[in-house]
């Protein structure tokens, strides 16, 4: 593996048998990071969030299977 970095980007060079699901995995968590850094979110905010959008899934589950 070679990493090279210039002004504008960072390159990794990897060899062509790298398993490309887990090529997606680590794009998916260099994204993740990315866009979390930028975020001005507080973690209350972000458990509120998840709260919120659980029970809402819950009830959409519960009113499919006649519950």
């Amino acid at each position: 593996m070679i990493i090279e970095r210039n002004k504008d980007e960072i390159i990794f060079k990897l060899e062509g048998n790298i398993d490309i699901d887990d090529l997606q995995d680590l794009t998916d968590l260099f994204e993740f990071k990315e866009i979390s850094r930028k975020s001005k979110a507080k973690q209350k905010d972000v458990d509120s969030l998840v709260k919120s959008i659980k029970k809402g899934r819950w009830e959409k589950t519960k009113n499919k299977l006649g519950l």
